[in-house]
């Protein structure tokens, strides 16, 4: 009985969350149309941003809260869910075409961004100056983007996304929702990491631990659903813009913001188990969907070799926890 409170508190936290960073993005994709920001814009700043913003959140939260493992397992635990069960999945409901340039140049920069903040965390420690580093380079990445879209804006899936997703809305409306999203973001996010946190120290496993899974999965729940959509809708380049948007944003940011809040050591498992499957996750979402031999296709097959990762590296952390 004494764990009834914190589980509930973690489904209610994720449904919230949820819920939460949809209306937030739809609010404020509104008003930034309303000013005349076009919808590349907000499709690669506002919509990035949003579905990232549940990981966000809760990473500040726990950082505040003096949770650094928490934090830092909810950014590389969010991109291996990304990487395994959401495009896993997704290939498995709807095999995926990739007809966007711009999505292939991306990949470098992703493994590149992977690379460097392995650099960083080398020393075993993520401080302030780490958090400098990778919240420097969202900033250049991102305007990097932005300015690549304009050039080329037919190749660019993003500015459709938000055309499609998030209809304007009146402009009182939209400052409603924005506010009230982000208030309910916060509010959602401490609920979770009190959930998460209770369970963990009752289960007598790591706050990293239920960082890399639990919390991972549930914040990972936005990327699940757009990327399923836009597949159903045949808009696949979206649903892989979506997942390496967020793995940009979850180490760039979501990692971030710990070093600056809360400068913390790093858990050695985190470099010797969980940094280096992510990157093999990446390797070879890379060698499926880049065409070699052809057209860049994320067919059944691979979906389900992706899933069957995630799956054997949740079964890898239950016997290295236990």
């Amino acid at each position: 009985m004494t764990m009834v409170l914190p589980i509930l508190a973690l489904l209610a936290g994720f449904v919230l969350l949820v819920w939460s960073a949809d209306r937030f993005v739809a609010g404020a994709a509104s008003i930034a149309r309303h000013l005349g920001v076009t919808p590349l814009v907000i499709g690669l700043t506002i919509v990035g941003f949003g579905t990232s913003a549940p990981e966000i959140v809760v990473s500040i939260i726990a950082s505040l809260q003096d949770k650094p493992g928490l934090a830092i397992g909810n950014a590389i635990g969010s991109n291996i869910t990304n990487l395994g069960l959401v495009l896993g999945v997704t290939a498995l409901i709807c095999p995926l075409t990739i007809r966007s340039e711009t999505i292939r140049r991306e990949y470098p920069i992703l493994l590149a961004i992977m690379l460097g903040t392995l650099a960083l965390l080398l020393d075993g420690q993520l401080g302030r100056w780490d958090g400098v580093i990778l919240l420097g380079t969202l900033v250049l990445v991102t305007t990097w983007l932005i300015l690549l879209g304009k050039r080329q804006p037919r190749s660019e899936p993003f500015g459709h996304e938000v055309e499609h997703e998030f209809p304007t809305l009146p402009f009182k409306h939209a400052i409603g929702w924005t506010a009230v999203g982000l208030i309910l973001l916060i509010a959602s996010s401490r609920i979770l990491v009190y959930g998460a946190t209770e369970i963990a120290q009752w289960l007598g496993i790591s706050d990293l631990v239920i960082g890399l899974t639990v919390v991972a999965i549930g914040t990972s729940l936005p990327e699940l659903a757009a990327s399923v959509i836009s597949a159903l809708r045949n808009e696949p380049d979206i649903a892989i813009g979506n997942v390496i948007g967020s793995n940009m944003f979850n180490l760039l940011a979501v990692l971030g913001l710990p070093g600056l809040i809360s400068p913390s050591a790093v858990d050695p498992a985190v470099l010797s188990r969980d940094y280096p499957y992510m990157i093999g996750m990446t390797l070879a979402f890379f060698a499926f969907t880049y065409g070699f031999s052809g057209t860049p296709r994320l067919n059944r097959p691979e979906g389900g070799l992706l899933l069957g990762g995630f799956i054997a590296y949740l079964v890898i952390l239950y016997l290295t926890a236990c």
